[in-house]
């Protein structure tokens, strides 16, 4: 996989940029100064950038923004839910951009990170100059209902059931919810056991092949706290949308955005269904399926794919 990414290099550049009375935001610049700007939409919500996610991009040609939205890695305040909505961060990437002096970029985003991206773009389109989805999530409930409510459990049933068995049987009609309570419990250990619980069973699933460096993070306290509260956060408030099918029917503001979309085909945490739908939506979008990877954007065909789209996105741009 190394010889399909760009080589590791350094931020010349990190701050914090408060956005609110209680967020500040962690930002960082690297590759090219003077380059074609885009930014990288972490997924989770509340899983926060790491250091290989800038090896997508070419980094003579990009000017690669990655930040930590609200309560994610080393935003502050850790783990906060209070004004923390899909609204607030989309408000954030504006903030930033124009902190930046950024008059429009490139938006790179995978998983929730690709809700993320569409919802930003449909909010400011002349600010987006292309779009790289991959593992697409439209956070729609039956793909909350698949992935928490029993339907990847067929496929994983061995991992799915210290995820179950956390919850008592009288509460297991709605795991989302019953999650909800305990991450949100006034004491700390009951919060971290259901944050570490819910962080493993998404660690555990998102490659087709057990990654080990992937399954370490539900290891991190700290990380599977801001982690989990935060999604759950988000999925017990339907992404804070005003309809199931938001996303999907506000295509039509985004569709001269030139977009690739990558997808997995045994996505067992975002399945290849949402990514299909929006391909149906959306057919002027590149679609490319890659046909021996799940939803991690580290598997080696989804990442070749990644490099691939943003190289292509670049071409566009020399081209103009």
């Amino acid at each position: 996989m190394n010889k399909i990414l760009y080589a590791d290099i350094e931020p010349y550049n990190t701050g914090f940029l408060k956005v609110s009375d209680i967020h500040t935001l962690y930002y960082e610049q690297s590759g090219n100064p003077s380059g074609h700007p885009v930014v990288f939409l972490h997924g989770g919500p509340g899983g926060g950038t790491s250091p290989s996610n800038r090896k997508f991009f070419d980094p003579e040609f990009y000017r690669i923004i990655l930040f930590d939205q609200r309560g994610a890695g080393k935003s502050t305040p850790h783990a906060c839910l209070v004004e923390n909505t899909t609204w607030n961060l989309i408000e954030d990437i504006e903030k930033l951009r124009e902190h930046l002096e950024i008059p429009e970029w490139q938006v790179f985003g995978g998983s929730w990170g690709s809700t993320l991206a569409l919802a930003y773009s449909q909010s400011h389109p002349d600010k987006v100059t292309g779009m790289v989805l991959r593992g697409i999530f439209l956070l729609r409930q039956k793909e909350i209902d698949w992935f928490y409510e029993g339907g990847a459990a067929t496929i994983f049933p061995d991992v799915w059931e210290p995820f179950r068995d956390l919850i008592p049987e009288s509460e297991r009609g709605c795991f989302v919810m019953a999650y909800h309570k305990r991450l949100n419990s006034d004491d700390k250990e009951t919060q971290y056991a259901a944050s570490r619980a819910w962080t493993k069973w998404e660690m555990m699933t998102a490659h087709l092949l057990p990654n080990e460096v992937t399954l370490k993070r539900g290891d991190d306290d700290e990380f599977c706290l801001a982690f989990a509260r935060i999604e759950n956060h988000y999925f017990m408030n339907k992404g804070f949308f005003p309809s199931d099918s938001f996303l999907l029917d506000n295509i039509d503001k985004i569709k001269h955005i030139n977009t690739v979309i990558v997808q997995g085909r045994y996505d067992a945490c975002c399945p290849m269904m949402s990514a299909w739908d929006l391909h149906k939506a959306w057919p002027e979008a590149d679609f490319k399926v890659v046909p021996d990877a799940g939803h991690s954007a580290n598997e080696p065909g989804i990442s070749e794919q990644l490099v691939a789209a943003t190289n292509k996105l670049k071409n566009i741009i020399k081209e103009k």
